[in-house]
């Protein structure tokens, strides 16, 4: 049990920074500018998905009226490069080059979609919005409302080497405990310091085994190091609604679950709610533990791999 909790509390104990050393790892850069069905490299036959200002929403879920960015059939594979909303916020100044650089990475290992991101003039309201960028979404040809979404997670694969953690006022299960910086007034991406938000960079480096781990750097100097569990947080289909979607709240078309569960190896069920499913997932984390009690648990940019294949109403043995 004690892998599966302890995660959410480092942030109250772990609160310095640490630089990256990521000379051995290999930044997972976007295979392609646009959706795409590969035609060669390691990802042949799958179909691809970026995160690019044409194919993301940021607060926001796909709704029935959203456009497909690809159309696939069922028992297609597909690819997403997803984008961590942490260290592109509001309260982290919007610019995730300056961000990042802050803490010691190099350029070469800043996402370039991060920057692009909070480059561009894409709106997103810090108080109002969700925080997370959703990609997609996608069509999976012939699914109507009643069928069943079987997706399968085949893998989840960090992209950098390094990752946030993060608390803020008034969100979290310590409300008005933490985090102990007082708010200031007038907070704005131009005076991120006036939230008086935490937010912890965290390393990914390999241990004695070659396997990459997470390390927080505590006050004291001692590094608290913990094994890495990849998975998608927010996973689903669109609802049957023309309204705004909150990226934040759960229901049953999926969303924000946040299972640690579901990484690779796991399967999930979706009920379609309109035709063509339009599937999206977001929100990736590294290792989290049954809960996310700091609001955050650790929280990085990874490519996810998924099989999907459609259940039909009445032909398809649908489980439950």
């Amino acid at each position: 049990m004690f892998k599966h909790t302890v995660l959410s509390l480092f942030i109250f104990s772990a609160i310095s920074t640490s630089v990256v050393h990521a000379e051995s790892f290999n930044v997972l850069k976007q295979l392609s500018n646009k959706p795409v069905q590969l035609k060669d490299g390691e990802y042949k036959g799958n179909y691809y998905v970026p995160s690019t200002l044409n194919t993301i929403t940021w607060g926001y879920l796909p709704n029935k009226d959203a456009k497909p960015v690809i159309s696939v059939p069922s028992g297609s594979v597909v690819t997403f490069d997803t984008v961590s909303h942490e260290g592109l916020l509001e309260d982290q100044g919007r610019d995730a080059e300056k961000f990042f650089k802050s803490k010691g990475v190099k350029d070469e290992y800043i996402l370039d979609e991060a920057k692009n991101i909070t480059k561009s003039s894409l709106k997103h309201d810090f108080h109002k919005d969700g925080p997370h960028i959703v990609t997609g979404p996608i069509e999976i040809q012939g699914a109507q409302a009643g069928d069943i979404l079987k997706v399968e997670v085949i893998k989840v694969e960090p992209r950098v080497p390094y990752g946030v953690i993060s608390n803020r006022h008034g969100k979290g299960a310590l409300v008005g405990e933490f985090p102990k910086r007082p708010q200031q007034e007038n907070a704005s991406a131009e005076h991120p310091e006036r939230y008086g938000n935490v937010s912890v960079f965290t390393p990914i480096e390999k241990n004695a085994k070659g396997e990459y781990e997470g390390v927080l750097k505590t006050q004291s100097g001692k590094s608290i190091r913990f094994p890495l569990s990849p998975f998608m947080g927010i996973m689903g289909v669109a609802p049957n609604t023309s309204q705004p979607v909150h990226s934040v709240p759960p229901a049953m078309y999926g969303g924000n679950i946040d299972i640690n569960e579901l990484g690779a190896g796991s399967t999930a069920y979706y009920p379609v709610q309109v035709p063509g499913a339009l599937f999206y997932t977001g929100d990736s984390h590294f290792a989290q533990g049954d809960g996310e009690v700091a609001l955050t648990a650790l929280e990085a940019s990874a490519r996810a791999t998924f099989k999907f294949t459609l259940l039909k109403t009445g032909k398809d043995k649908i489980p439950g």
